[in-house]
């Protein structure tokens, strides 16, 4: 139980990260906490009049919450009025740091990939196996799609957070061609295989602010992104990525950029542009370092 994780270990304060879930648990234990909303929360949570009640009572025990963008903030007002002077905007900062050493080509033996593969055409989808992150939305059309390009390939990549799903998941995959799927690897590993990849693939039905995104962008590898109110957020179309509404529209966008190295070049560099000058880590810092004072 929480309450007796923090009076055994006499903690003084808390930061939680999702209203519902962390929440809850850090209601009424006595020491002062704030929260982080986390995406689904917001965007998922808040459909059930219950969960809206208890999020609402989280809040006013809280003091103080973080949206990762203002429009996040204003979807959790629409609720909870009452919590504006409360809930603090600030964007994740990205830092990323790609292992020198790392071994593309164990990492594609791993996979199951042909060590000739071109790296131009590898497509990256980081999340972890749970419902919300939707990876199979893509499989039967990227299947159809291997089926008349054999280069192409897509590998999910992620921890199984839901193991009931991540076993339907790795049914599906089974049966699909050109699809892989690789457990969770080192962070820094990550950020090289992302790094060698063509582009980074987000099909998540609900996201808060997707942290791979920005990582691949800070990295200069473009963004294929389903089109939902997180991750229009961060992307301007054909600007700083790609927005899709459909697996068919993924498809034809990722063939329009695969032939289109102007577009890379404009979305790579707009998009570096932006992680730099709207998601500083030191800024993010600063800001948390102001807010936990208020847990005194």
């Amino acid at each position: 139980m929480v309450s007796d994780l923090i009076s055994s270990e006499n903690f003084e304060a808390a930061l939680g990260i999702h209203l519902y879930k962390a929440g809850r648990l850090l209601q009424g234990n006595g020491i002062p906490f704030g929260i982080v909303l986390g995406g689904t929360d917001i965007n998922e949570d808040a459909k059930y009049a219950e969960k809206v009640r208890v999020m609402g009572e989280v809040l006013d025990e809280a003091r103080f919450a973080v949206s990762f963008t203002e429009a996040m903030k204003e979807t959790a007002l629409a609720h909870w009025p009452h919590a504006r002077n409360k809930i603090y905007v600030q964007a994740q900062g990205i830092l990323t740091s790609p292992n020198a050493s790392f071994n593309w080509e164990e990492f594609l033996q791993t996979a199951g990939i042909p060590q000739d593969i071109n790296d131009q055409r590898l497509f990256l989808l980081i999340c972890g196996l749970r419902r919300v992150k939707d990876p199979l939305y893509l499989v039967d059309v990227f299947a159809e799609w291997h089926r008349e390009e054999p280069s192409i390939h897509l590998i999910i990549i992620g921890p199984e957070v839901d193991p009931v799903f991540a076993e339907e998941v790795k049914e599906k995959v089974k049966r699909a061609e050109g699809i892989h799927l690789l457990q969770e690897i080192p962070q820094e590993d990550l950020h090289a295989a992302v790094k060698r990849s063509f582009a980074v693939v987000n099909s998540s039905i609900s996201e808060g602010m997707s942290a791979a995104i920005l990582e691949a962008m800070d990295l200069n590898v473009p963004v294929l992104a389903r089109n939902i109110p997180g991750n229009a957020a961060i992307i301007t179309h054909k600007e700083t990525g790609l927005l899709y509404s459909t697996p068919q529209e993924f498809v034809q966008l990722s063939q329009i950029l695969i032939n289109d190295p102007f577009l890379h070049r404009k979305m790579v560099t707009r998009a570096k542009e932006y992680v730099t000058n709207r998601h500083l880590w030191d800024h993010e810092r600063t800001t948390y370092q102001n807010l936990v004072l208020k847990l005194r």
